[in-house]
């Protein structure tokens, strides 16, 4: 458990959070059952839910996997009362830490998250939790550039598997993030107890910053898309030039074996011509001339 006091405001962030620890929860900020039951099991879609002592949110946070190579969403449980912000996460929420360290460190930050109302502080904390998926979004293009480099250098084949890692991780990317606005609108529409109403433009701002990290994901799936069709092309025009140098190969091959096994019948040796010791040399000729014409007629309609 970590704390951050400043004037009249308490900001309370638990990481895995103890039976004992949401116990205590419970008894301090006298917690209604059903938000208690929230606490210890994880919940798949976020929400807002006003309670007698506080406003229950539940927010997803993309975070990533680096063993696994997979963004998933980090649940992040908040509770809101009058002078309390508590925020309650499952394992190590990297961008939620960098916020508190951020406060802890920097006086101005703090000065501004701290100024006003838990509200403010709510808002302070959505607003850096949002922009913190821009970074993440740009190593994603990182990830694009050298795919797009790699292809372009002859390797479509072994890119086939990181444009699914790429596609993957923008997929739970946009699982995340859409479902985020509808919690910030239904912020502004209703009317909670434990929020201000001066407050609707902060979450206005807020939905601003979420349809300004969707337009950026966007443009990035496209560019994926774009990439992946050009890449299915290569492969494709890969896959069509090596089909057709077999497909020459095989009717030269075809047509040296059915000569070959046209002069090596029994019967044709009763032929005079057959037994001449010059037989063998213009057979290998005519072979021969089987081939290069062949080739010079694939080399002219360029299968070869």
């Amino acid at each position: 458990m970590k704390i951050i006091k400043y004037k009249n405001l308490t900001w309370i962030d638990i990481e895995n959070p103890t039976t004992r620890e949401v116990l205590g929860l419970k008894e301090k900020f006298n917690l209604h059952p059903l938000v208690v039951d929230e606490l210890t099991s994880p919940s798949q879609r976020p929400r807002a839910e006003e309670f007698d002592t506080c406003l229950y949110i539940v927010f997803h946070t993309p975070l990533f996997n680096k063993t696994k190579r997979l963004t998933y969403p980090g649940e992040l449980d908040i509770l809101i009362t009058a002078d309390h912000l508590i925020t309650i996460h499952q394992g190590e929420n990297i961008p939620l830490k960098s916020i508190m360290k951020m406060i802890e460190e920097d006086e101005l930050a703090k000065e501004k998250a701290f100024s006003g109302t838990v509200g403010i502080l709510f808002y302070f904390v959505m607003e850096k939790l949002i922009s913190s998926c821009l970074p993440k979004i740009d190593h994603i293009n990182e990830k694009v550039d050298f795919v797009e480099n790699e292809i372009f250098k002859g390797n479509e084949k072994e890119m086939v598997k990181e444009l699914s890692f790429v596609k993957r991780d923008i997929l739970a990317f946009r699982r995340i993030l859409k479902p985020q606005r509808s919690i910030f609108e239904s912020l502004i529409q209703k009317k909670y107890r434990f929020l201000e109403d001066n407050l609707n433009d902060y979450f206005q701002d807020l939905i601003g910053t979420n349809i300004r990290v969707w337009n950026t994901l966007e443009n990035t799936k496209e560019v994926v898309e774009s990439l992946e069709e050009t890449n299915n092309s290569l492969l494709s025009y890969k896959i069509n030039e090596a089909m057709r140098f077999l497909t020459a190969i095989s009717l030269i091959t075809f047509t040296l074996s059915v000569t070959v096994g046209i002069f090596g019948m029994a019967p044709i040796e009763s032929f005079d011509w057959a037994k001449d010791q010059n037989t063998f040399w213009l057979v290998l000729i005519f072979m021969n001339a089987i081939t290069i014409g062949f080739l010079s007629f694939f080399k002219k309609k360029r299968w070869l």
